[in-house]
């Protein structure tokens, strides 16, 4: 795929990753920050970049291709189909302020629980899933520039890695297999009610442009 790289805050996402955990090459679908408005003033966290395999055009472009950025912002469904459609998914998740990795984990965990318990689909393995994801990161603290990386394999495998800087560890520290967590990292991102809207809008801005390229090839 052809695609530019994203700045965000002071964080430079590259065009294309290769993930610990894959074999594959990943391009950029969209980055964005993450924060909360505290005391009247916007504060960015963390920026966030999602990287899709290249398959993911051809399975996206099959019911999305020839819509507009708006209409692609504006779709649940679509998001939907990212996060659970049957391609490798690359998240990056980079620090702009310090953070433990309990806190990201536990807030992490604690919505994934409250989410399923929605819709009725909390059992026991996602309970021991949710216990795993929270004893990797437990004793971790992610500086400035730090990150947290979730490789998503379509079977269901999270590949969770951790990086100092910009560069990309050629292994991961754990693998946990939960489709339904693997599923929720990026849902809580990109989904409905995803802690990044900015991460959405530049999915929804760039995508089109790659459908676009797969429309004329085929």
């Amino acid at each position: 795929m052809s695609v530019t790289q994203e700045q965000v805050d002071s964080v430079v996402f590259p065009p294309a990753v290769k993930p610990p955990g894959s074999a594959k090459t990943f391009f950029l679908g969209g980055a964005g920050v993450r924060g909360l408005e505290i005391e009247g003033k916007f504060i960015n966290f963390t920026a966030i970049g999602v990287y899709l395999e290249d398959d993911a055009i051809s399975s996206l472009a099959v019911k999305w291709k020839g819509k507009t950025v708006e209409e692609l912002t504006d779709s649940v469904d679509f998001f939907k189909d990212i996060v659970t459609g049957p391609f490798e998914k690359f998240i990056r998740v980079t620090m702009i302020l310090p953070l433990t990795g309990q806190q990201y984990s536990e807030k992490v965990v604690e919505n994934c629980i409250a989410y399923w318990k929605a819709v009725g689909t909390y059992t026991d393995a996602e309970s021991e899933a949710t216990k795993k994801f929270i004893e990797v990161l437990k004793n971790k603290t992610f500086p400035p520039g730090a990150s947290i990386l979730f490789t998503q394999s379509p079977l269901g495998s999270l590949t969770i890695s951790f990086s100092k800087d910009s560069s990309l560890p050629e292994q991961g520290n754990a693998v946990i297999e939960n489709k339904q967590l693997s599923e929720a990292i990026l849902q809580s991102i990109i989904g409905e009610h995803g802690v990044s809207p900015a991460a959405k809008k530049s999915l929804a801005t760039r995508l089109p442009d790659l459908l676009k390229q797969y429309e004329c090839k085929t």
